[in-house]
């Protein structure tokens, strides 16, 4: 029997939690988004990968210091009480906005690429296949969720290891090819940065929809035990394997290939497994793609019920999602998912191309705004801890408040691109009716007659 309000399981282990984050993170932004950010910058792209790593770094560390001072609470928690109730209220619906937008694309994504092999199979059918399967995960004990995903991630994470070693012995010309490139197409075809510096910041756009997901171990941390003393470790690790894993794939792809010569229509790692010569490379690389988007829709999927859980909970949300099955996961939030799922699934099948174009900036955008208010919670909150805490951001408040400047322009960046305008108006449209419905949910005279009421 499930129950009204049950509490989620505290099963997640570090390793879990790591790779759970990193299976957010490695998705499409990586295996596909990587052709348009080298197009954009060049080789030189990496700068933009590190330089919004170190962003996400603060942000992490951000997160790592609230929860060491407000343990069994998670992101939406810290906001929460920074900002009062309205402004928790809005993250916390434009954060499911976003990876349900994300998990649309990437069960889709999934169709799309088992299409390779059921070639007859409709892309609706192979994409409700993938979301059904997710949910099917999801619906497991948080325990066996998280193991499940760890191997999912890791997977991945093995597949792009063994890339980078095969693309270094084949720049350095260790494995023999038709040509040995050295470190030739760094310089070559107008250089590092051949569309110059601002090329950098405009590519930023594309590199911060690749980074979200990272902020997931925020929503990890009430089914985390001892997380108040694990997350300050885990953050570290974590930020260090996710700039190698983007910036060195990157460099491998850039050392092999002109980066004027990626084409947009496949993966730069299909492109590069392709030049190899090596027999059956398409199907390998398939593989990659499908278990990359899948870990990435499970983790999507994990953070969109947690946060509506976690909403319910706090009665922002219907009381009914908050409800748990034995196994401790919350079932009616998982099952409202399954529905919108199912109904992104047929979208694909009326508007996949369209459907792409429109969602593909929203995780971008949305994620800047949750970063900057976990910066600005941390920054408000340190003045008023209740306990010290046993970890700290470092330079406060200078370094958190550089960093939410330069979200603050990434996102303003946003608003003023061209190809993005349907998309970002999609999401200021979101924005304004959950700020209109905050004011009308949590306006004075209603609670106050409501504390009336519970008096009498």
């Amino acid at each position: 029997m499930g129950q009204a309000e049950g509490s989620l399981q505290k099963k997640l282990k570090p390793r879990h939690i790591s790779f759970m984050a990193m299976g957010g993170v490695i998705g499409t932004g990586i295996f596909k988004g990587s052709a348009e950010t080298i197009g954009l910058a060049g080789p030189g792209v990496i700068m933009s990968y590190i330089f919004a790593g170190l962003l996400l770094l603060v942000v992490m560390a951000a997160m790592a210091e609230m929860a060491t001072v407000y343990p069994n609470r998670n992101m939406k928690d810290f906001v929460r009480e920074a900002f009062g109730e309205k402004v928790s209220f809005i993250m916390g619906w434009m954060y499911c906005f976003m990876w349900l937008s994300v998990c649309v694309i990437e069960v889709i994504a999934a169709g799309s690429f088992l299409q390779y092999w059921f070639t007859e199979v409709p892309l609706w059918l192979l994409s409700l296949a993938c979301a059904a399967f997710i949910v099917l995960i999801n619906l497991m004990s948080v325990g066996t969720f998280g193991e499940f995903e760890f191997w999912l991630a890791g997977i991945k994470i093995a597949m792009i290891i063994i890339f980078i070693v095969l693309g270094v012995c084949l720049i350095f010309g260790v494995i023999p090819s038709d040509h040995t490139p050295y470190l030739q197409n760094f310089t070559n075809s107008g250089g590092f940065l051949p569309n110059g510096w601002t090329s950098v910041f405009s590519a930023l756009l594309v590199v911060m929809f690749s980074y979200g997901g990272s902020e997931l171990i925020g929503l990890t941390l009430t089914e985390t035990e001892n997380a108040e003393r694990i997350l300050p470790k885990v953050v570290g690790n974590f930020i260090l394997r996710i700039i190698l894993f983007f910036t060195l794939p990157i460099l491998i792809i850039c050392g092999l290939i002109p980066w004027n010569q990626l084409g947009p229509e496949s993966s730069p790692f299909v492109q590069v497994l392709t030049a190899t010569g090596l027999s059956g490379a398409a199907h390998i690389m398939n593989f990659i793609l499908i278990t990359a988007v899948l870990s990435a829709a499970n983790s999507g999927i994990y953070g969109a019920s947690r946060m509506l859980y976690s909403m319910a909970a706090a009665g922002e949300a219907p009381k009914s999602l908050a409800r748990t099955n034995r196994k401790g996961s919350p079932v009616n939030t998982l099952l409202l998912l399954a529905v919108i799922l199912l109904a992104g699934s047929l979208l694909g099948l009326f508007a996949q191309d369209q459907l792409f174009r429109i969602l593909m900036a929203v995780p971008g955008f949305v994620v800047i705004l949750v970063w900057i208010c976990i910066a600005l919670s941390q920054l408000k909150l340190r003045k008023q801890y209740p306990v010290k805490p046993a970890f700290k951001v470092w330079g406060y408040p200078y370094v958190t408040g550089f960093v939410v400047v330069c979200l603050t322009v990434i996102a303003t960046m946003f608003l003023f691109d061209s190809q993005n305008r349907f998309s970002i108006g999609t999401c200021l449209g979101v924005l304004l009716i959950l700020i209109v419905s905050s004011f009308v949910k949590f306006r004075p005279n209603r609670d106050r007659n409501e504390n009336e009421c519970s008096e009498k």
